[in-house]
């Protein structure tokens, strides 16, 4: 169930979320449209083992963003799905540019959103849990983590005090098919969707300075309030209204 935690004191790391509501009415956007985002799954050769409709859903929350102005451009989108186990690759990152899937990896959530799955989210300070929604990146730093990529939540109410929690991407020795099969789980970050330590650089570097982040989860309360995934739920890739049906839910 996505909650808030009264906040106590800074620090963490993120996430992201999805399901359909086939009644709600199309977002009308604030200003000029910027650009447009016209990238449709069928564009792309392997979309890796991603649901088919969350990568839909993601795609729409893209495409929705770029319209409203507040992301011009992205050269990627990462998707991760919260709702499969963490010991299961979870997260894709695409370039939209090639149409190619270009990681497909592990990612751990934070330590109260769950054990091996993550079934809590919040948006609040120190509830060292993830969070769900539509992320852009921004610059990396070198932190205590390492190499790491600060993000800002788009999803007011949702994601929209990441950047206060430092969610950020990093990489982290917890993350590994190794730690995952002696434990049972991957290890839990207090938030953020931390990365494999071999592939972090990589990741981050081809993923900074304006990328897409959907972090997804079935959770109602999530579908209903981010404003990018109404958007996305009754709006076509080109901006179009469109009709949901069955075959758009994802599970």
């Amino acid at each position: 169930m996505f909650r808030s935690v009264p906040p106590r004191f800074t620090v963490a790391c993120l996430s992201v979320a999805l399901l359909v509501a086939t009644t709600a009415a199309p977002l009308v956007w604030a200003g000029e449209i910027a650009s447009d985002l016209t990238v449709t799954r069928a564009d792309f050769g392997s979309i890796g083992s991603v649901k088919p409709a969350v990568l839909d859903l993601a795609l729409g929350a893209a495409a929705c963003a770029v319209r409203s102005g507040v992301a011009e451009s992205p050269a990627t989108l990462t998707v991760i799905d919260y709702s499969l186990p963490s010991t299961a690759k979870r997260m894709w990152v695409y370039d939209l540019n090639s149409r190619t899937l270009v990681f497909e990896e592990l990612v751990a959530h934070g330590s109260e959103s769950g054990d091996n799955f993550a079934t809590a989210f919040s948006n609040a300070p120190d509830s060292h849990q993830s969070s769900l929604g539509l992320f852009v990146t921004d610059e990396p730093y070198v932190g205590k983590n390492g190499y790491s990529l600060r993000m800002d939540g788009l999803d007011a109410g949702i994601n929209d005090r990441a950047r206060e929690r430092a969610i950020v991407i990093h990489g982290a020795d917890y993350v590994s098919d190794a730690f995952a099969k002696s434990q049972g789980r991957l290890g839990r970050s207090w938030g953020c969707p931390a990365v494999r330590g071999v592939i972090a650089k990589s990741l981050i570097d081809r993923v900074r300075g304006g990328g897409l982040v959907f972090a997804y989860y079935p959770d109602p309360q999530f579908l209903a309030d981010s404003k990018y995934v109404q958007c996305a739920q009754t709006t076509g890739n080109d901006g179009s209204r469109r009709v949901a049906t069955g075959d758009d839910r994802a599970e």
